[in-house]
């Protein structure tokens, strides 16, 4: 979510791939402190995934942006996807707009295009000072400079789904649960590595729901 150089826009500064600055970033959006939190995934092996504390929500990969992971954007852009409507998704974009309603009345937005709900976001100032809170927060300095990126997993209506803001829209990966979800993402996650096995700039980290707070249906 940075900002060119040069542009007059909001600098929007990456957020650090860090359990502590996403907990500061959803909690100052207005998540309940006692609801939920996201933990780091020391690794895609079954007894490191057994570790996770669960119910499971989303998951979110950080991964460096290659030519390969370009190529293969451009590919998944051009074919046809069946979404459920229940699936909500944001197309990224550098500039935006929003009024000042709070950030979860904000996500109500369901009838407004992927990329108008984008744009009706980033000027908020809650989403702005929630973000530099969040993005100073980390323990290596903030920076615009990185090659890296964030996508999110989530289980809809049965199925998995990989939502990434620089992608025309979500992209399915097939059947999954709210119990098996960190399990199904981990599978994708691991195919994405490979393709890149020289890279160490890989990063995986789940948002669960706290002890004592009921499921959802």
């Amino acid at each position: 979510m940075a900002t060119p150089a040069g542009s007059s826009r909001k600098r929007w500064l990456p957020l650090e791939a860090n359990p502590v600055v996403m907990n500061q970033f959803l909690w100052g959006l207005g998540l309940p402190v006692d609801e939920a939190e996201c933990c780091d995934v020391y690794g895609l092996d079954d007894e490191l995934l057994a570790m996770v504390p669960q119910p499971v929500l989303a998951v979110l990969f950080l991964f460096p942006i290659t030519s390969q992971t370009e190529e293969e954007r451009l590919q998944q852009d051009k074919g046809k996807r069946d979404v459920s409507s229940k699936v909500y998704f944001m197309k990224k974009l550098w500039e935006m707009h929003v009024e000042p309603l709070g950030f979860f009345t904000v996500l109500e937005m369901s009838l407004l295009k992927s990329c108008f709900r984008a744009a009706f976001l980033e000027k908020d100032d809650e989403m702005e000072v929630a973000h530099t809170i969040a993005a100073t927060a980390g323990e290596t300095e903030a920076s615009d400079n990185v090659n890296t990126h964030f996508i999110c997993f989530t289980c809809v209506d049965g199925e998995l789904y990989e939502l990434d803001g620089r992608k025309s829209g979500p992209i399915s990966h097939g059947a999954s649960s709210p119990s098996s979800i960190l399990q199904d993402a981990a599978k994708v996650i691991k195919g994405m590595i490979q393709k890149n096995p020289e890279s160490l700039n890989f990063n995986v980290i789940a948002l669960h729901k706290k002890a004592g707070v009921a499921g959802t249906s």
